[in-house]
């Protein structure tokens, strides 16, 4: 199967859709403000935007619709998706959300005080959004390995223990909790090892601090740590996940992603009082413990999903699919992050841009060429990270660029991967062509969802 890459699934349904021509394309980029987050879906005939809630369900998922209890209060799918998470995460309580962001605000919300610090590995978008919101500061405590796309770094997306014990020394009584993500999105997708979530576990314990793991993506995370990690090759990716998760004190996840679900989402822990006050928040932002904010056919299929985004035979076949569309990258001259990861391929843009400076956003320039070449979809941004730089003893903003090319799951087949490749291949031929572009708006929070770009020149 590596090899063909024939998936271990066939296709029972096709949704049709549509390159719009050239002069088109155009004028579609003018109008969005050369934004990938103002183009509509009928506008594209390639989607990588984003891996999040893009799956295509299965038909035992779509069967699970039809068996929602829509009682308001204590619903039978509620119970269904509850043991399926308990067996999963070895957590007692689960609240269900309806997404990660949710989960992200019920947790945080519980936690975080205006004042405190939160470390972790990198922090994500909403995941940052949310800790500034309850007026808290991410420290990302990454290592240089960031920045580097000319080795490989088979888990890129470890915390570095030097910069977590150097925080833990300095600020320990600001720090209610650290939080861990894998796959690493910010790390270009790539995993952490159990060694690191151990490590970090014995660093944590010296100051009675729990971990929480935000783990939307821990499936395909602990599927490379089987392949890549000693000792874990003749585990099964179940009991590598439950072996991870007993490091921490409690997950939650968007199952947008490894749970092959289109919503939906949970937070998971093991004590009692903290899962009490999150079921209290969770009834202000989105509804009755047993069903949070979703329509329990929902929950009937989170249950069939997560139990179907462990299925070993889909994993490989994912993890090889995202490979091989790196390995076309990287035949056309593209620098990518190596080995590649889970949600996607990730590109050093200035490998295809070396005359455009940071300010001629020529993250911006490939999304726009890719589109414009091709009608593919995908995103390019500056992402902060408040990096600890030890020898100084200061954190600092720096920003990590790349453009990311995330993969939809079990929806997008070998052929759309070459299709992507062909048009990377036009672009890097005319890359020299475009001069880059300036912002014309950026808001403060979350900025590069409402962001418009005009060309230079």
């Amino acid at each position: 199967m590596r090899e063909t890459l024939a998936p271990p699934f066939r296709i029972k349904a096709v949704e049709y859709v549509r390159l719009p021509d050239r002069g088109e394309r155009e004028r579609i980029l003018r109008e969005a403000g050369y934004s990938p987050f103002r183009i509509r879906s009928e506008e594209v005939y390639i989607d990588l935007l984003t891996d999040s809630g893009t799956a295509a369900m299965s038909d035992e998922q779509w069967a699970a619709m039809m068996r929602g209890d829509e009682a308001y209060v204590g619903s039978r799918n509620y119970y269904r998706f509850e043991g399926v998470v308990r067996e999963i995460t070895g957590f007692e309580h689960v609240i269900p959300t309806h997404q990660g962001r949710a989960a992200e605000n019920v947790l945080f919300g519980s936690l975080i005080k205006p004042g405190d610090i939160i470390p972790g590995n990198t922090h994500f978008d909403t995941t940052r959004a949310h800790i500034v919101d309850k007026g808290g500061r991410p420290i990302d405590l990454i290592g240089e390995w960031l920045w580097d796309f000319e080795h490989e770094y088979p888990f890129k997306g470890n915390l570095d223990p030097a910069r977590l014990e150097y925080i833990l020394k300095e600020h320990h009584e600001r720090i209610p909790f650290i939080l861990l993500t894998g796959v690493n999105n910010v790390a270009c997708s790539s995993p952490i090892s159990m060694e690191n979530i151990k490590e970090t576990r014995e660093l944590a314990e010296r100051y009675d601090i729990p971990i929480y793991i935000d783990a939307c993506r821990f499936f395909e995370n602990c599927y490379l740590i089987k392949l890549r990690e000693s000792g874990y090759h003749n585990k099964s990716v179940a009991e590598i996940v439950r072996e991870a998760l007993s490091y921490a004190d409690g997950c939650y996840m968007s199952c947008k992603k490894d749970g092959l679900v289109n919503i939906g989402g949970f937070v998971s822990v093991g004590d009692e009082e903290l899962a009490q006050r999150c079921r209290e928040r969770l009834v202000l932002y989105e509804g009755f413990p047993t069903y949070g904010g979703l329509a329990r056919r929902d929950l009937e299929v989170m249950a069939v999903g997560l139990m179907e985004g462990l299925d070993e035979r889909y994993l490989e076949w994912r993890i090889r699919q995202v490979e091989y569309l790196g390995e076309l990258f990287s035949r056309l001259g593209v620098r990518v992050s190596r080995p590649t990861g889970g949600s996607g391929v990730f590109v050093d843009v200035y490998s295809i841009y070396p005359h455009l400076t940071d300010e001629k956003l020529p993250e911006v320039a490939l999304f726009a060429d890719m589109y414009l070449e091709g009608g593919v979809r995908m995103v390019g941004a500056p992402f902060p990270v408040d990096f600890v730089d030890l020898e100084r003893g200061e954190v600092e903003r720096r920003s990590f660029k790349f453009a990311r090319f995330a993969i939809p799951r079990r929806a997008l087949t070998k052929a759309h991967m070459e299709y992507v490749a062909a048009v990377m291949g036009r672009v890097t031929e005319r890359s020299r062509l475009n001069k880059g572009f300036r912002v014309v708006y950026w808001p403060e929070i979350l900025g590069h969802f409402f962001a418009r770009f005009e060309p230079i020149g």
